[in-house]
Parts: C-alpha cells; sequence; structure tokens
C-alpha cells in the first residue's frame, strides 16, 4: 500500500497535468463500495495537497478532482444499491466480509439521510453509505444533495490539513514534503475524526 502511494504521488509530483484525472481516479476509488476497502485515497489526497502550497500541484485540478470523483463514486453505489437491492449482499466482497455490509445497515438506520453526510468522513463507513441507501431506496434527491454537499466538504477537509503541513514542510526545507505533511495531517484528520465520531455516537465519550 505505502508502495502504491509512492508510485502515485511521485508520478503527479512530476507531471502535474495530470493532477485533475488522477485525483478524480483516487477519489473515485476511495467512494466507489466496491474499491474503497483496498484503495488508499484519503493517504494520497492529503498527500497531495501537501504538494500545493509549493506550486507542485496546482490548486484548482486537484481539487476538482476530488469534488467529482467523490460525487461520483458515491452516485454509483448508490445507483447500484438500488438497482440491485438485497442481491449485493451475496456479492463480493460482502459475501465474504458480512459484518460490513451490517454496519452499514446499523449506521443508516441510526442516522437516517445525515449518515451520507456523517459517513463520508470515516473510512469503512464512506462508500458503504451510499450502497446501503440506494438498497434501502433512499429519496434520490435527498441523497444527491447530500451527496454533492458533502463532497464539497470532505475534499478541501483533506486537502487543508495536507497543504497547511506542507507550508510548514517547505518552511523548514524538508525533503519530500508530502512525507512530512502526511505525519502532520494525518494526527489532525485522526483526532478530527475521533471528534466525529463520538458526534455521532459511534464512540464511547470519555
Amino acid at each position: 500500500m505505502d508502495e502504491l502511494v509512492r508510485s502515485v504521488m511521485d508520478f503527479v509530483s512530476q507531471n502535474s497535468g495530470w493532477a485533475f484525472p488522477i485525483l478524480f481516479v483516487v477519489s473515485f476509488g476511495e467512494s466507489f463500495a466496491f474499491v474503497s476497502f483496498a484503495f488508499p485515497g484519503t493517504t494520497i489526497l492529503l498527500a497531495a495537497g501537501a504538494l500545493v502550497p509549493s506550486g507542485t500541484l496546482p490548486f484548482w485540478p486537484v481539487l476538482l478532482g476530488a469534488i467529482l470523483g467523490a460525487v461520483l463514486g458515491d452516485a454509483i453505489s448508490f445507483w447500484l444499491g438500488r438497482r440491485f437491492g438485497h442481491l449485493l449482499d451475496n456479492r463480493w466482497p460482502f459475501v465474504r466480509h458480512p459484518e460490513v455490509l451490517a454496519r452499514g445497515y446499523a449506521f443508516f438506520d441510526k442516522h437516517g439521510g445525515k449518515s451520507i453526510y456523517i459517513g463520508r468522513f470515516f473510512g469503512p463507513l464512506r462508500a458503504l453509505v451510499p450502497l446501503v441507501a440506494g438498497v434501502t431506496r433512499m429519496s434520490v434527491s435527498r441523497f444527491w444533495l447530500a451527496n454533492v454537499v458533502s463532497a464539497f466538504i470532505w475534499a478541501p477537509a483533506l486537502m487543508v490539513p495536507g497543504a497547511m503541513a506542507g507550508y510548514a514542510a517547505g518552511l523548514l526545507g524538508a525533503h519530500h514534503a508530502w512525507k512530512v505533511a502526511l505525519a502532520v495531517a494525518g494526527v489532525v484528520v485522526l483526532t478530527a475524526g475521533i471528534w466525529l465520531a463520538r458526534r455521532a455516537g459511534l464512540l464511547d465519550k470519555a
């Protein structure tokens, strides 16, 4: 997994013209139910944000690629849920890991439509919730509103910590700023994730 992240970041840092399609694919993979389980999209998005302050990557292509990929990934997951329903329970990867899908149903039952917004920020649930929303026949208009709004928040929320850490790494003259930024931004995102998890009732409050 680390090797994949390194390869993607090395390529995109040397070929900034590919920033939009690469970040689109990365964000799509992170949001698509049947790929996200083995896809380091969050790590790559954090690292991409770290390369923006130095001008290595252009801001708007990276941001728009991340947003559009997230919207499309969720949309296709939602459509598959509506189209095939509970037949997906017996398909890979859910047939091998039924507990994963069960968590998605439990989360959606608890939070309803809000789960699209909340789930966007939790790796294990990010791609599952739209699929479950489709299976449970959530209103299409309500889903699309939640899908688009949450994507416009999620992508910058990942990029900004990476960009701030990348800027700091640049001031310190750190080599491979995105590696330094990953460590710093990872702490920021983990802290925010724990706070959100507690607010959503996923973790017991101390």
